[in-house]
């Protein structure tokens, strides 16, 4: 069915803005167009991103199923994990967040800032693991969600990035939507899509949403995971699993899904000197932070397609900005 007949409950402002990065495309020599799209600015909950369009499809079936708790998981800095707890504060439900050691980080403060500091300000139930990165199902979010329905609560359980879910494609598909919107708007083509790929729900509801619009455009997912073939996997699925559910008639190819190696710097979420360059670059050239686990590697990898002509001269990419900032105070011992 159109994703028009699926519920959705605002927790956005509105379509995400859309502005072009001038100074970064002149530092880039001039012949690549690169605009960037704000999920980082589009909602007022704990600095969104965009989990939040994500959880906008999860809510009314969380509603629905007369759920009183979110349960979610991530790593110590999860983007993900900050905007279920800024989702439930708003919804007037409890939360209970499961923080997994993902990432192996020597700054002392990590997981006493950035993303897990606003999360407990918001009066999540954040219980710390010492598990490694997986972005499957874990035994630790299992036993957080059967401890809620032991004390007589009634869990919702969004899995890690609100990806792997029947409803986690959908968000990004309606993304999709918004940018040939916005694009008739201004009266622009965006050929290429650029966007970091950890958990895979958000390029591929993006996937799913533009095969519905059969235009020739190409979407680069740069691999933040450095589990690559889990994540094609996870990725693929995803995609075709929203393309079905939104109706869009045809099967989703296997040249479609673009899953880009080489920029994850070998480990999720620690970040190389390629992704602090990137970081520091764009933030001197456009005032526009990003982060060291999704943004930074993102961006690192766009700059060097561009430079070595992957990206061909000519091209209007967009820039998908994904939200993060807030993990940039767990790292600042590599500022």
């Amino acid at each position: 069915m159109p994703l028009s007949d699926f519920e959705r409950y605002p927790l956005t402002f509105g379509p995400s803005p859309v502005h072009p990065l001038r100074r970064l495309s002149e530092h880039l020599g001039g012949e690549v167009e690169i605009w960037a799209k704000r999920e980082d600015v589009s909602s007022g909950l704990a600095f969104g991103g965009n989990k939040v369009r994500k959880l906008e499809y999860l809510v009314p079936d969380a509603i629905a199923q007369g759920a009183d708790t979110l349960v979610s998981i991530g790593g110590v800095q999860s983007n993900h994990t900050r905007q279920v707890a800024a989702t439930a504060a708003h919804l007037g439900m409890a939360c209970v967040l499961v923080q997994e050691h993902w990432v192996d980080w020597p700054d002392v403060v990590y997981d006493r800032v950035g993303n897990i500091l606003c999360s407990r300000i918001m009066g999540a139930d954040v219980r710390l693991s010492d598990a490694g990165f997986d972005i499957g199902y874990r035994d630790s979010w299992k036993q957080a969600i059967a401890d809620v329905e032991a004390r007589g609560g009634r869990p919702y359980a969004i899995p890690a990035g609100a990806s792997d879910h029947p409803l986690g494609g959908l968000g990004f598909a309606g993304w999709a939507m918004e940018v040939a919107e916005q694009e008739s708007a201004l009266g622009t083509f965006f050929d290429t899509i650029v966007v970091c790929t950890v958990t895979g729900s958000t390029h591929a509801g993006m996937i799913a949403g533009f095969a519905a619009q059969d235009r020739p455009r190409t979407v680069l997912g740069i691999d933040g995971s450095a589990t690559l073939e889990q994540t094609r996997e996870q990725l693929a699925r995803i995609a075709r699993q929203t393309a079905d559910a939104i109706g869009v008639g045809r099967p989703i190819s296997d040249e479609e899904i673009i899953l880009v190696d080489g920029y994850h710097a070998g480990i999720y979420g620690v970040p190389d000197a390629s992704t602090i360059e990137a970081i520091r670059l764009v933030g001197r050239l456009e005032g526009m932070l990003t982060d060291p686990v999704y943004e930074g590697k993102s961006m690192a990898g766009m700059i060097d397609l561009i430079r070595n002509g992957t990206i061909a001269p000519g091209s209007k990419v967009l820039y998908a900005h994904l939200g993060g900032q807030p993990a940039l105070s767990g790292y600042a011992g590599a500022f």
